[in-house]
């Protein structure tokens, strides 16, 4: 059995939480989890409902030993077990409303923990959970897969190398249509969560998805955000959260961003596209084409980068993120395996007794994870005041 785990000399062990019958990103996650052979999935607590989660263990390959009712049994369950048989991390892929239930008594317990976004319910909770992962020592990651792409590493990398000059102008923005109709009403079980304020939290789109397009905006640019303004709409009647919004981002070096945010646009799917000025160039990437990312100069021609880990044009972090030679379409499922993989290369460290960065990581961490609640908070804030300018500053975002 091969393995990239070096000193450990062994596969990660994993538990999963939430991805039982009729769940999406539960799946994605044991799949990811495992694309490079580095990692099992050993246990799981796959549903809220004890009866459910254990129905749902044998498609999973779950032993039934170790498919717990709640995830209370499972962290406990888990931690009673031996060096040699215990888990090594838990993945979370509940609604928003759990995941600092869960992941507390996981690091608590001295798990490292893999995350689903937003990371959770509220900012209160955020910064609870900060301290927690700050005490415990463990590994702690976000599931902000759009960070995954050979192509935003390839961008982020040339962004820091000064390849595009000062950066000026950021528009990111995520288009879906599938909330166009209020589907929460005929039993529709994603949409039922995402729109329920008890379960999403304070905002619905701007929460959902809006993270990811603030995020992929961080990531790529590195620039550290100063202010916000937002207005965030309810259009499909009788809803309770957001389901289009837009916010204006003033950054501390002077540039501006704009977030364009919608769940009601006929047609869209999984339209997640960023746009980057800069004083000597500029670069556009879509989440729907992601192996392609196009580059612009003035009075030259336009430059077509594509997913190629043997081209010279690509440097160290995108070849770093390729698993296919070129023109094989990688995409999704791998991108998400790049966060996961990251995480592992922490985790062997925490595990053979290593020192690992827990702050300034290739993957999404916990202080993305609190700056992603920040933005949520301030944006709905704003958009409450008509608009008001507020601050997007946070003290524990990492630079």
């Amino acid at each position: 059995m091969e393995t990239t785990n070096g000193a450990l000399g062994r596969k990660l062990r994993m538990a999963l939480v939430g991805g039982g019958q009729g769940a999406f990103i539960g799946r994605v996650h044991a799949t990811a989890a495992v694309l490079d052979n580095r990692a099992e999935l050993v246990a799981g607590a796959l549903s809220s409902d004890p009866e459910r989660a254990k129905a749902s263990a044998p498609a999973y390959d779950i032993a039934r030993e170790r498919a717990y009712g709640s995830y209370q049994e499972l962290v406990d369950g888990e931690s009673a077990r031996g060096d040699d048989e215990r888990v090594d991390f838990i993945s979370i892929a509940t609604p928003n409303h759990t995941h600092f239930e869960i992941a507390e008594r996981a690091l608590q317990a001295g798990f490292n923990v893999i995350c689903d976004k937003p990371m959770t319910f509220d900012m209160e909770q955020a910064e609870s959970l900060k301290k927690a992962v700050e005490e415990s020592g463990a590994v702690f990651a976000v599931t902000h897969n759009y960070t995954g792409y050979p192509m935003v590493r390839q961008a982020r990398e040339m962004i820091a190398a000064n390849e595009l000059g000062e950066i000026q102008a950021i528009r990111s923005q995520y288009l879906q249509g599938w909330l166009r109709t209020r589907i929460e009403l005929e039993g529709q079980k994603q949409s039922a969560w995402r729109t329920d304020p008890t379960k999403s939290g304070a905002a619905g789109a701007f929460g959902d998805i809006g993270t990811h397009a603030f995020n992929l905006a961080r990531y790529m640019s590195g620039l550290m955000p100063e202010s916000v303004t937002a207005d965030l709409r309810i259009f499909a009647e009788g809803r309770e959260l957001d389901d289009y919004g837009h916010a204006v981002i003033r950054f501390d070096n002077g540039a501006m961003g704009t977030v364009t945010v919608s769940q009601i646009s006929h047609g869209r799917e999984n339209d997640l596209r960023i746009e980057i000025d800069g004083t000597e160039g500029s670069l556009s990437w879509s989440q729907e084409e992601p192996n392609k990312m196009l580059v612009r100069h003035n009075g030259r021609p336009h430059q077509l980068y594509t997913r190629d880990p043997n081209a010279p044009h690509m440097n160290e972090s995108g070849a770093a993120a390729c698993r296919l030679p070129s023109g094989h379409p990688e995409a999704f499922l791998e991108a998400f395996a790049n966060v996961y993989r990251s995480a592992y290369d922490a985790m062997v460290e925490r595990l053979t007794g290593g020192a690992f960065e827990s702050r300034d990581t290739v993957y999404p961490n916990v202080y993305d994870g609190a700056e992603g609640m920040f933005f949520i908070q301030q944006c709905v804030a704003s958009s409450a005041q008509g608009g008001e300018s507020l601050p997007l500053s946070y003290d524990g975002a990492r630079r």
